[in-house]
């Protein structure tokens, strides 16, 4: 059959048919051909600018041999490397998400699955041989990379507001001062308070995006500086809402301002306007839904990985997936389950 007559077959089906079809190509046609293409271009990226020891940062590197591992039922070459200064070998996986695995293939199928939204349970279902619980920590430690993830500096306009979300301590088998909630939950209390967790987030008009955890209660001009001030300019021009923090922090930094009142009697001034972060606000929190509530440690993972869902437009193919889990795996992490599972939010 030539594959224009696949297609007008495929324009046939139904909806539920269709879907089968999506899961069946997730699951059968990510090729194990890609493993090699991947971890070379990891390293390719990764020593860009010369090798460095991963333990005491020495740039006295040697190449110390090759070996051969199985990954998916696939030979792959890796490279190993020595540091003269500390006499420690490592690879170019070494500290990193892909730290020692040996299932790569199913970790691009993972990310397909990430991307196009799918449950940890119903993604264990179309990768196989892979509990959820390990998904559920496979998803962490790419997450936990992608966040340090540098964003250049702000350009122009930039939008700037905080949300908040409810403090969760979701997953947690002992929680102290009150009973565990369901499904989310409620506050206690009416409004801001230290009941709930203050992110901010900052978007110029080239979509450039910054989203962070900042503490409880309300944003003071203390967080907002350690946060982002570094990312400012002179050139910039603020468009906030009318809290406080915001007009003393650009009053003390020089920059103009625009704020706009939470009442929506005035949302626009010629150019200025918040309305693009206030979208923003809202698809996170729609999205965020999902969850059924996040807990409160593993907050600012889930905000990155919304940013590179944003960033993507939710495409799925082999560039963007490949490309994910490239940049995922050119900073350090030396994240592992017990250490994921026994972090803890610092306020």
């Amino acid at each position: 059959m030539r594959a224009v007559d696949i297609l007008k077959a495929i324009q046939k089906l139904n909806p539920a048919e269709k879907h089968r079809l999506r899961e069946y190509l997730i699951n059968a046609l990510t090729a194990s051909s890609s493993t090699g293409p991947v971890l070379q271009e990891i390293s390719e990226r990764k020593n860009k600018e010369g090798y460095q020891c991963p333990v005491c940062e020495s740039e006295y590197v040697i190449r110390f041999g090759k070996y051969t591992t199985m990954v998916d039922g696939e030979e792959v070459i890796k490279q190993r490397y020595r540091c003269k200064a500390c006499r420690m070998t490592f690879t170019d996986l070494t500290n990193t998400a892909l730290y020692r695995t040996r299932r790569l293939n199913q970790w691009i199928k993972f990310i397909e699955c990430m991307i196009e939204g799918y449950s940890l349970r119903k993604s264990a279902e179309l990768i196989g041989n892979v509990s959820h619980v390990t998904l559920f920590y496979w998803r962490h430690k790419l997450l936990s990379s992608l966040k340090q993830m540098e964003v250049s500096q702000f350009q122009g306009i930039v939008e700037m507001d905080e949300t908040y979300f409810l403090y969760s301590e979701k997953g947690q088998r002992k929680i102290k001062g009150r009973k565990p909630r369901k499904r989310g939950g409620s506050a206690k209390k009416r409004g801001i308070s230290n009941e709930q967790v203050c992110v901010l987030v900052a978007r110029d008009r080239d979509k450039m995006t910054l989203s962070w955890t900042l503490g409880m209660g309300r944003l003071t001009k203390e967080q907002l500086d350690n946060a982002i001030g570094h990312k400012f300019s002179k050139g910039n021009i603020l468009c906030t809402d009318s809290w406080r923090a915001f007009r003393t922090y650009s009053n003390e930094k020089g920059l103009d301002i625009y704020q706009f009142k939470s009442d929506g009697k005035i949302r626009t001034r010629g150019l200025y306007h918040i309305q693009n972060v206030k979208n923003y606000h809202r698809r996170l929190k729609g999205w965020i839904q999902r969850f059924n509530g996040v807990a409160t440690k593993y907050l600012d993972n889930y905000l990155a990985w919304f940013q590179v869902l944003e960033s993507i437009h939710h495409q799925r193919n082999e560039v963007t997936i490949n490309d994910l889990i490239i940049k995922g795996n050119l900073l350090p992490n030396k994240e592992t389950y017990d250490t994921l599972r026994l972090s803890e939010f610092s306020h």
